[in-house]
């Protein structure tokens, strides 16, 4: 018996550690898989569909051959295919029946594009060597662009490479039950060779017994040698039986560790995808961390063009009421460089941040960025606007909140908003309107007819620029000089983003106008500061008008409520002066 169990254990020792080596081996799954399209027709740009990204459910590596340059990024597939536009480009997707990558041209009126490097449209793009090799994590709802240098054709090649898990959790407790069993069969085989020897030693000897008379000896005769007869019946079965189940265990073993299979493709469904159209519903125009991107690319730029007075560079980042204070703040600091700059553009985001919902352009987004100042003065609000797929993100506005201002609630970044027309009139006032309202405050106070619509507590720049601040200018004038003012409303655009409820964030821009001029014959007046610097000279014997441009971000509830309009931010500076 303890030789049957040695042999029963040497087989499932057998059995288990030969599947477990083998499943690590020869039968061990790929590690990887590749999918590869090459086009036959030549296009500047190539769009890899998020459903071929996505094939399999890991990491892509992508690879891209065919061209001597080249440049990748990927981003909504809605953003990819408005910035391609009417040009020429190779889809690549994937083919739902064979499972393999497959080439399509797409024909358009364009056979060159711009560079797309740089883009806000991009979550994250890859340049030169990088972008012939490299790996990301591209949801199904993205795509990948591709080009050489706009001009020349996009690489033709495209292979899509996914690691597969071809781990073997069962190779271990397989090889280790061997090992035990292969130990259990050396300590089996021991015992009974150990048993064996003991039952061949030498025994006691019997106590001698009285002899027996001597019986008479017959002849023997010889014996046939016959073979032992078959046993039959129910002992036959368990002579067997003991070898049966180790043979059984080893072939179920072999049997249930074959090779493992090749992982199957996954197939995008296309019921969620319509279901989503269905209701309508368009997504964020960034991510957050898209925002932050362009936070920082924009802060980087408007850094630079400060130092240098570059207006040229300004301009790419700048654009609107921000862009026109800009401009005139460099030529006043060439002139004097101690006087105060425009206000810095910070890179760290804040946590508001408002995109709108929108598949078309221009798209708005707001969002509140954090200086290093410790001063209450730390929050500068933006509003980015994009004109169209191939322009960036500019400031429009770019304010200091007030203090202690509480900002009203909105839906998540991943949500977003949506823009009104400025000319809704299911708010306290028409957001087109809000700007002469306020300005006629400015210059009336109590007796603007508006004034019982805006909330004068804390208001800081009712109190700079009121109307009491306008009466002591006057008053500091001398008898020879009049002083007058107007307002206007800005060329900047008027946008108005939903808060929860029903109210909106509305951005406005305000022109305020002083007209100095002298009213005895040859007097003349004199100016200092901001204006002397913008006019190059500080007197003047026909007179000076200045123009100062006030951006205004204001909270504007909906009509039904019984709140008050609420500045929450503003920015102000000289835009414009000449003499009469």
């Amino acid at each position: 018996m303890r030789f049957v169990l040695a042999i029963i254990c040497f087989v499932v020792a057998l059995g288990t550690m030969g599947t477990g080596i083998a499943q690590r081996t020869f039968l061990a799954a790929p590690n990887q898989v590749t999918l590869s399209s090459t086009a036959h027709q030549a296009a500047p740009v190539v769009v890899i569909d998020g459903a071929a990204l996505n094939a399999y459910p890991e990491t892509q590596t992508v690879k891209l051959a065919g061209s001597s340059s080249a440049f990748a990024a990927y981003g909504r597939t809605p953003d990819v295919l408005a910035w391609v536009g009417n040009t020429n480009y190779t889809e690549v997707s994937l083919n739902k029946t064979t499972g393999k990558l497959q080439s399509k041209l797409h024909h358009g009126k364009a056979d060159t594009v711009p560079n797309p490097a740089g883009s806000d449209l991009w979550l994250q793009q890859f340049t030169f060597d990088q972008a012939k090799d490299f790996q990301a994590k591209v949801p199904s709802t993205m795509s990948v662009l591709a080009v050489s240098n706009g001009k020349s054709a996009a690489p033709s090649t495209v292979s899509v490479t996914w690691p597969i898990d071809n781990s073997t959790p069962w190779s271990g407790p397989l090889i280790l039950v061997g090992v035990i069993a292969l130990i259990l069969g050396v300590i089996f085989l021991l015992w009974a060779f150990n048993h064996l020897r003991r039952t061949r030693g030498p025994r006691r000897t019997p106590q001698r017994m009285p002899k027996l008379p001597k019986q008479p000896r017959f002849k023997t005769q010889p014996r046939s040698i016959s073979r032992a007869p078959v046993a039959k019946g129910r002992r036959a079965i368990r002579n067997f039986a003991a070898v049966v189940p180790a043979l059984g265990v080893t072939a179920l073993l072999l049997v249930g560790c074959s090779a493992v299979p090749a992982p199957t493709i996954v197939k995008t469904s296309t019921t969620a995808p319509k279901a989503a159209a269905d209701a309508n519903t368009e997504a964020p125009a960034v991510t957050r961390v898209q925002l932050q991107k362009i936070v920082t690319r924009i802060s980087a730029t408007v850094k630079n063009a400060d130092s240098n007075f570059d207006a040229k560079l300004i301009k790419t980042r700048m654009a609107g009421p921000a862009l026109d204070e800009r401009l005139a703040n460099y030529i006043i600091r060439k002139n004097h460089p101690t006087l105060q700059a425009s206000v810095a553009i910070p890179a760290t985001l804040g946590n508001y941040n408002l995109p709108e919902s929108k598949d078309t352009w221009p798209r708005s987004v707001f969002t509140v960025v954090k200086t290093k100042s410790t001063s209450s003065l730390e929050f500068i609000a933006l509003m980015l606007i994009q004109q169209s797929p191939r322009s960036n993100y500019k400031v429009n506005y770019a304010v200091t909140l007030q203090p202690n201002t509480t900002l009203p609630r909105v839906a998540p970044v991943t949500v977003g908003t949506k823009r009104l027309d400025p000319n809704i009139g299911l708010l306290k006032l028409p957001p087109s309107a809000i700007a002469l309202a306020y300005g006629q405050i400015l210059d009336q106070d109590t007796a603007a007819s508006s004034y019982n619509l805006f909330d004068s507590k804390d208001d800081a720049f009712r109190e700079q620029v009121g109307i009491k601040s306008k009466q002591a200018q006057a008053a500091d004038l001398p008898a020879t000089a009049k002083l007058t003012y107007t307002n206007s409303s800005g060329t900047g655009q008027v946008v108005a983003l939903i808060t929860i409820n029903s109210g909106a964030l509305v951005a406005v821009d305000l022109n305020e106008t002083e007209i100095v001029k002298p009213v005895q014959a040859g007097a003349a007046v004199s100016v200092e500061g901001a204006i002397e610097a913008y006019l190059g000279k500080g007197t003047s014997t026909a007179g000076i008008t200045a123009t100062y441009g006030d951006q205004l971000l204001f909270y504007v509830p909906s009509a039904s409520s019984k709140g008050k309009i609420v500045l929450l931010g503003y920015s102000q500076g000289l835009v414009n002066a000449k003499e009469l």
